[in-house]
């Protein structure tokens, strides 16, 4: 039997950062104290799906260095970073990012605090992060793509709902769990990264939501692989779009958990028809400032119309005998969180509020 070395799980800036603890009490970036260590037994990175796109012509051995006739590239696939705990009890998590994201977000905080990643781990679930096709580690692209160096920190950020940019400030919504600090702030906005298919100057987000579908589907296949268990799929923000589609080219999804998703799938479209076919639970999770009574969150009524999509999907899913819910954090006595609620200052408490609904609605 091949024995793995056991290893803590650390996430530090995007890096897969490895040290042997001795289960001695140590204290993270920003304050957080942990007395138990994280011990992995298997960790890897691997990549799924994707195809091969080949030029014309036949290649030149003599000018190698300059030929690209008859060449190909290997494109449009998913990176997948995995971790197992060693007391693997729950199935398999797999993080799909949303637009100008890559998996880094899913890992770490802002501020230094234990991403989702490592809470799930801790609840027993192996955790596979996912670079999805032409975003970070999976950078390889069938398309060429546009980028821009028109700066944009401030559009995301009120976006995001975190708060907005008043006087040469960036301030924060009333009540925010987002962590504070020209530091953090930093951090947060340096884990953008742009999609190398897309027509970032032009502002347009034409992401090819069917060639992100097919790879993320084929990395839950191969994890299916090696585990012998169905996925639990959360998604996050524009993730959500492809997330959706999935289950059309893999019979491997458990549940899906959507962080605020772009649009819920429209009833009786074909991503609709398959989750009902294979009887797939969702649930839906909403944060704060979401409304039109929020006259000073300049995005609140846009996220009011994502969240009513998720409403009219879940009356119409669960009328047909699906099981879906939708959570808004307020009505749970969770305040203050905004479309980053998984590095908000309270982020353990919604992955806690996510790991009982798995364990009552998910087949295990």
């Amino acid at each position: 039997m091949k024995q793995h070395r056991k290893w803590p799980a650390m996430a530090l800036a995007g890096a897969l950062a490895l040290s042997l603890l001795a289960g001695c009490t140590g204290t993270q970036a920003g304050g957080q104290t942990s007395s138990d260590a994280l011990v992995i037994a298997e960790q890897g990175i691997f990549s799924a799906g994707g195809t091969v796109i080949q030029s014309d012509g036949i290649f030149d051995v003599s000018n190698y260095y300059t030929s690209r006739e008859g060449s190909t590239s290997h494109v449009d696939h998913a990176n997948v970073l995995y971790q197992i705990p060693e007391e693997a009890t729950g199935l398999p998590m797999v993080f799909l990012h949303g637009y100008g994201q890559s998996r880094m977000g899913w890992m770490t905080t802002p501020d230094g605090r234990e991403g989702w990643s490592d809470m799930f781990l801790r609840d027993g679930h192996s955790v596979w992060l996912v670079d999805q096709p032409r975003r970070g580690e999976a950078g390889q692209t069938s398309v060429a793509g546009t980028m821009t160096t028109t700066p944009s920190d401030q559009t995301w950020y009120t976006q995001f709902r975190i708060g907005t940019h008043l006087d040469g400030e960036f301030t924060y919504n009333e009540g925010s769990q987002f962590p504070q600090g020209e530091g953090v702030l930093d951090q947060f906005f340096r884990q953008m990264t742009p999609d190398t298919g897309m027509d970032n100057a032009g502002g347009d987000q034409n992401i090819d939501n069917e060639v992100v579908a097919r790879a993320v589907a084929a990395a839950i296949d191969e994890i299916y692989e090696r585990t012998g268990q169905n996925a639990i799929l959360v998604t996050h923000s524009q993730g959500g779009i492809p997330g959706w589609e999935i289950p059309r080219y893999t019979d491997h999804v458990a549940a899906i958990v959507a962080i605020e998703p772009g649009m819920a799938p429209e009833v009786d479209s074909e991503a609709y028809n398959e989750l009902l076919e294979q009887d797939i639970p969702v649930t839906f999770y909403y944060g704060d400032y979401i409304g039109e009574e929020f006259t000073d969150v300049p995005a609140a009524s846009m996220w009011s119309m994502m969240a009513a999509s998720a409403d009219t999907f879940t009356e119409a899913y669960t009328a047909a005998g699906g099981s879906s819910t939708v959570v808004h954090l307020p009505d749970e006595g969770i305040t203050g969180n905004d479309h980053f609620m998984f590095q908000d200052l309270n982020n353990d408490v919604i992955a806690d509020h996510i790991e009982n609904w798995i364990q009552e609605n998910v087949e295990q």
